[in-house]
């Protein structure tokens, strides 16, 4: 675990070999991941059984690589009632956030008379990547699938690896209750090129969202383009911004929270208070003692965990923008000033009693969000994965007299003679009949 301060002259190069080590983290599987796709697009479900068996010990036939209705009535029906509920809740809340961001067409006449307009519509087909056997995330299909739902799409297909066949009730349960029927028991980067590309059992889709392992996040890399792609995922990170006043166990635990993701994952606890770090660091320590995870947590922190001592919360802030963190939590007394300061940050979790894992269950915002500093430039999963936008432009004689010399002039500036020629060939006619 490093520990850096902004008293000490070496700061801004521990803090910028820090930013570096984040950027650098990466696994090349580029060119197994290729070698898939092109399987995949050469021999459709066949190279797709073959990829299954190897890789999930798992022998299915063309009929079999969609799960049926019944199996998934019989799996979901297998999750405890109550974590249904907390399913359910989690959904409705998911859902009703996303819902509100549901943009509004443009439609209105300028002052040259044209009439302009922008018309929002959901994509036909989305694919939803869902991670299997001992990493499954019943609430990750909650996250993708409703925003999708929510924004019209008209097919969600959804992959879920399931190695030895054994399927997980509760990402199916998850599945049942955003709407999504058509599952796939696939995985990996073969599952991706199933998706982007199709095969004779898995028609092709627009967009591929979800996480995945190294092999998913390089497929998605290389489909984009022909399909869209939600973003190129890596290790989970969190930063924390607080004082003193704090229980120094339960920053500890937020901190470990993102720990135990991965061992590659990222946790960051920024203070004024050296004696609160020392707390928080022999809390982890504790923690470390009994947590489940503490293998994963544990090489986590170690190797990419860090604490930074600053000053006073004006350092606080422009450090956390400069890290521009998946996750941001501020335990502050006055944490809705100090939130409203940070520009760059996937998700900001305000307030004491505000916990990150809040976000990632049940709190209503999407928990896909960008990692590895691409916060500076990128936003998390919304609705707007899931639409686009057509403008549309009309006008009539007198738009076109007022707008159409300066297109001319334009057109004629970069040498383009046919686009100013079809503007003043109609600007002609119209003189020519006084419309």
């Amino acid at each position: 675990m490093k520990r850096l301060s902004t008293a000490e002259a070496a700061f801004e190069a521990d803090f910028a070999a820090l930013l570096a080590a984040r950027g650098g983290i990466e696994t090349s599987v580029t060119e197994p991941v290729r070698a898939i796709i092109a399987e995949i697009r050469a021999r459709g479900d066949t190279a797709l059984i073959d990829y299954t068996a190897r890789f999930d010990r798992l022998a299915l036939t063309a009929e079999t690589l969609r799960i049926a209705p019944e199996e998934i009535e019989a799996e979901a029906a297998k999750v405890p009632p109550e974590l249904l509920d907390a399913l359910r809740l989690a959904a409705t809340r998911i859902e009703s956030f996303h819902r509100a961001q549901m943009p509004q067409d443009l439609h209105y006449t300028d002052d040259a008379g044209l009439t302009l307009g922008l018309r929002w519509t959901a994509l036909d087909a989305v694919g939803l990547y869902v991670p299997g056997g001992k990493a499954a995330y019943p609430s990750s299909v909650l996250m993708n699938a409703l925003p999708a739902r929510v924004a019209g799409v008209g097919r969600i297909a959804m992959c879920v690896p399931c190695p030895d066949g054994v399927l997980n009730p509760l990402v199916l349960a998850a599945a049942k209750i955003s709407g999504v029927t058509e599952i796939y028991r696939v995985g990996g980067a073969q599952a991706v090129a199933a998706l982007a590309y199709g095969t004779t059992t898995i028609p092709p889709v627009d967009r591929i969202v979800g996480p995945g392992n190294a092999y998913v996040a390089e497929a998605k890399r290389q489909v984009f383009g022909h399909v869209g792609i939600d973003s190129i995922a890596g290790p989970s990170e969190v930063v924390i911004v607080a004082d003193g006043r704090n229980e120094p166990r339960l920053v500890a635990l937020d901190l470990l929270a993102q720990a135990e993701h991965d061992e590659l994952a990222q946790a960051v606890l920024i203070t004024p208070d050296a004696s609160f770090a020392g707390q928080v660091v022999a809390a982890v320590a504790r923690e470390l003692e009994t947590l489940p995870r503490a293998a994963i947590a544990g090489r986590s922190w170690a190797d990419h965990g860090a604490v930074i001592l600053v000053r006073d919360l004006d350092e606080a802030a422009t450090l956390a923008n400069r890290l521009a963190s998946e996750h941001l939590e501020v335990l502050l007394d006055n944490a809705e000033a100090f939130a409203a300061r940070i520009r760059h940050a996937g998700a900001i979790f305000i307030g004491r009693w505000c916990p990150e894992a809040v976000g990632d269950y049940v709190g209503g915002p999407n928990h896909v969000l960008p990692t590895s500093r691409t916060a500076r430039f990128a936003s998390g999963l919304s609705v707007f994965d899931f639409l686009k936008r057509t403008t549309s432009i009309a006008t009539g004689p007198d738009g076109l007299r007022r707008v159409g010399p300066a297109g001319v002039a334009l057109a004629e500036a970069e040498g383009l003679n046919a686009h100013a020629m079809s503007i003043a060939a109609r600007l002609a006619l119209l003189n020519e009949r006084s419309v």
